[in-house]
């Protein structure tokens, strides 16, 4: 069976009075990424990777910035799309990894409800899907709670 391995990175500004959403989940605190969709970064990570170990064009090409379509998209949609995307392109997804850095909002107290959402929107286990919060140790811009950076990493089988 051909397995590829596609890896993802995105990073979003926070801003106030943005909704805080995050792997498909939305989190209670006062600032949100900011973005022309609901700004998702974990969700956008996780594009790229399914659609780089795919083959297929990355998130910001399938859904640009510059197209209105796409203003305040709900990212859960983009990436159940994408999901359809990979299936025809003859793959099923193994599992996924993902890693967030940000000084807030703190992720270990959403880290099950973010792995059970992504679980069901990659039609997957939640077993499948794995998520970590890293604090950026007062490093950089990000440190200063002004953004976060999310990295992704999937693995593909080819169906059938």
């Amino acid at each position: 069976m051909n397995e590829r391995v596609g890896l993802g990175f995105d990073v979003h500004r926070l801003e106030e009075g943005r909704p805080c959403i995050l792997g498909g989940v939305t989190i209670d605190h006062p600032t949100g990424p900011a973005g022309h969709s609901d700004g998702d970064a974990v969700l956008h990570a996780i594009i790229d990777a399914l659609t780089g170990a795919a083959g297929l064009d990355d998130v910001g090409t399938m859904f640009p910035d510059t197209d209105e379509t796409w203003k305040g998209a709900d990212s859960a949609r983009l990436l159940e799309a994408v999901v359809e995307r990979v299936g025809d392109a003859g793959f099923q997804i193994g599992n996924v990894d993902v890693v967030i850095a940000t000084e807030g909002p703190r992720i270990a107290p959403m880290r099950a409800s973010m792995r059970e959402r992504i679980g069901a929107l990659l039609r997957v286990d939640a077993g499948a899907i794995n998520v970590k919060g890293k604090t950026l140790e007062g490093l950089g811009a990000l440190a200063e709670g002004l953004g976060g950076a999310v990295q992704a990493i999937c693995l593909l089988r080819e169906s059938g």
